[in-house]
């Protein structure tokens, strides 16, 4: 049977007295916890955990019947996964000492302060989620497994570190923690966002925000809302985006532009899970999961000064890197064949076949657009060319040197042909590029040429003069 996710589950609460129970499930309402079920007769807990999962048992020791002295070990023996927390009036060290050596999550004495029961039962909430999350990525290290593939249906790929990235964002969709998705432009960051809301328990909506550009005061009224004449034009109450995806994910894409002053408000909305609309000084409570996305590198800029450190550790609790489109290569094929069938159907007209010596071109391009560049490319050849049998070549050739123009472009990882030693001559070096050209085109001089950003006729003349000077 596949687990529940622990957000999803119920926070039980054991206790003879029906009067703390009331009160500790309107305390629990309060700090945001509202799944909570209740017992006023010990016996009924471990029937009721034997077909019911839960995220958190809340246990009092003395009880009639069956006291929580007998039933703490219980517990922890048939479901270790499971956090207990014990409260009880008992104030003896021994018996505190005792509770956290069988395996107690913690120990709290009545009356316990309402901010220490709320912050208690949400830690032992994380460590169930984190046990869980660890033994799901164990199961995918060893099998392979991925329960929900249909969550990335809309991410077209087959490559092995993709996989592992949907494993990995399967595993931690359901923690409530925030998730740091990075990569360059065009990698399908808001695609990863919308998968691991989807596949979380959550079932509010997902609200995006893009906040580059946004200052201070637009970033406040946008996240928090405002009430009735909190400023000038503030002529009735609006509620922000936090309360809009209540229930639900707020998605923050270009987050690395984050001004400073936002940093600070962004960050105390994560720590107290609370936030004041403009012109309030009541606080609400913040009922949302924080994933952001950035094409930044968030390290450098925090090592710069530019992303404050509290924040960026925050927010990367879990990271989530895609690879650029060129790291995964073998995803070009059917990405090309995917836009191509897409465009077909939205221009109504038959689908091209895919020439050989496009896959060889579009292999050795360096694609600083990604996936959202060659989607634009298919879309555009396509309607250049609305009767053709055959994807044209020459089009994307085209395309590929109008970009080389505008982006000098220094592909990462690739070795230099200038190694230590002995120096090479322009023409050496030009000669060995020519080679490099023709061995990744496949001997193919147009897509060479491409690659060498010259003409064909170039190429061929620079081919002449070559083989004249090796004939002398």
């Amino acid at each position: 049977m596949t687990p529940q996710k622990p957000a999803s589950l119920p926070i039980v609460l054991v206790d003879d007295e029906q009067t703390v129970l009331l009160s500790s499930k309107m305390v629990l309402a309060s700090g945001g916890v509202k799944n909570v079920h209740t017992f006023d007769d010990s016996r009924k807990l471990m029937p009721y955990l034997e077909t019911q999962e839960a995220a958190v048992v809340v246990l009092d020791l003395f009880m009639p019947y069956l006291p929580g002295t007998k039933l703490l070990p219980e517990i922890i023996k048939a479901y270790p996964e499971t956090p207990v927390i014990v409260m009880t009036a008992s104030q003896e060290v021994e018996s505190a000492v005792h509770c956290m050596k069988e395996g107690a999550f913690d120990y709290l004495v009545k009356p316990v302060e309402e901010n220490r029961f709320v912050s208690s039962v949400k830690r032992a909430l994380e460590l169930r989620a984190l046990r869980q999350q660890v033994d799901t990525l164990k199961r995918y290290l060893i099998t392979d497994h991925l329960e929900n593939d249909e969550a990335f249906s809309r991410i077209v790929t087959v490559s092995r570190k993709m996989r592992t990235l949907f494993q990995y964002a399967e595993a931690v969709s359901d923690s409530g923690e925030p998730v740091l998705i990075s990569g360059e432009t065009g990698t399908g960051k808001e695609l990863f966002a919308g998968a691991v809301h989807e596949l979380s328990s959550r079932r509010g909506p997902l609200v995006t925000l893009n906040v580059a550009g946004l200052d201070d005061a637009l970033f406040s009224d946008t996240l928090f809302g405002h009430k009735k004449g909190a400023f000038s034009g503030a002529e009735s109450a609006r509620d922000g985006l936090v309360a809009q995806a209540a229930g639900g994910t707020l998605f923050l894409d270009e987050i690395g532009d984050l001004k400073p002053a936002s940093q600070v408000k962004l960050l105390r909305l994560l720590q107290e899970q609370e936030y004041h609309p403009l012109g309030s000084d009541v606080a609400k409570i913040a009922d949302v999961r924080v994933v952001c996305a950035t094409n930044r590198d968030l390290h450098a800029r925090m090592t710069k000064g530019k992303f404050r450190s509290d924040l960026y550790f925050r927010l990367s609790v879990h990271q989530i890197e895609i690879p650029a489109l060129r790291e995964r290569r073998e995803d070009i094929p059917v990405l090309l064949a995917h836009f191509a069938m897409e465009a077909g159907e939205t221009m109504q007209r038959k689908v091209p076949n895919l020439p050989e010596e496009l896959l060889t071109l579009l292999n050795n391009y360096y694609f600083p657009g990604n996936v959202r560049e060659l989607r634009a490319m298919v879309y555009d050849v396509m309607a250049r060319h609305p009767s053709g049998r055959m994807l044209s070549v020459k089009s994307f050739r085209k395309l590929i040197k109008t970009q080389q123009k505008s982006v000098q472009q220094q592909p990462v990882g690739e070795a230099s042909p200038v190694q230590e030693g002995q120096f090479p001559t322009l023409k050496e070096a030009e000669q060995m590029h020519i080679r490099e050209a023709l061995r990744r085109s496949g001997g193919n001089q147009g897509t060479a040429a491409t690659l060498l950003g010259i003409s064909r006729p170039a190429l061929n003349r620079r081919l002449a003069n070559l083989k004249e000077a090796a004939s002398k």
